[in-house]
């Protein structure tokens, strides 16, 4: 599931041209992770909307069958953002920590691997919380200058607190 290429870039040193563009195409393509982070977090529908192509998809399921939840496939921008935003506006307060990023680019479709810590806490009881440890593995599209998700599949490595008073068992994501 991880991009393990044993260096950052694949572009030789010699061809400047073309190593300053696979850096920008990395941080392009990271900050469309940290768009879909923070957009949640902060409740922004242009931001969070912004990470995605119109037929993106976040599978989400890997991660809740952990706890036994088994939130269906979330298909297209508008649903994607209408659903995590109508989940979480008003009644959880989130935060998201993204480390250990690993890029791949190959022409206009990249990969990126990463560790995402995601925090949830009932807005209106701060005790009742979620802290997840997610492995991410992103599909991404050029979409003019910038990056934008096109397939996000989560996993789980650990949880702590209680993951279905956000997600439930058996409801959809």
């Amino acid at each position: 599931m991880f991009v393990t290429r044993e260096s950052a870039l694949s572009t030789q040193s010699a061809h400047m041209t073309a190593v300053v563009r696979e850096l920008r195409d990395h941080a392009e393509i990271l900050d469309a992770l940290y768009r879909f982070g923070l957009g949640q977090d902060l409740k922004d529908e242009e931001l969070f909307a912004s990470a995605f192509a119109a037929e993106a998809e976040l599978d989400f399921r890997p991660a809740a069958a952990r706890w036994g939840g088994r939130p269906p496939l979330m298909s297209g921008r508008e649903v994607i953002v209408s659903t995590i935003l109508a989940m979480f506006t008003g009644r959880v307060d989130t935060t998201h920590q993204i480390t250990n990023p690993r890029i791949s680019v190959d022409g206009d479709t990249a990969r990126l691997t990463a560790l995402v810590e995601a925090q949830h806490l009932l807005t209106a009881d701060h005790a009742t919380f979620a802290l997840l440890k997610n492995p991410y593995d992103v599909e991404l599209v050029r979409d003019g200058e910038r990056w934008v998700i096109r397939r996000i599949r989560i996993h789980n490595a650990w949880y702590t607190g209680d993951p279905t008073a956000f997600f439930g068992r058996a409801e959809a994501v």
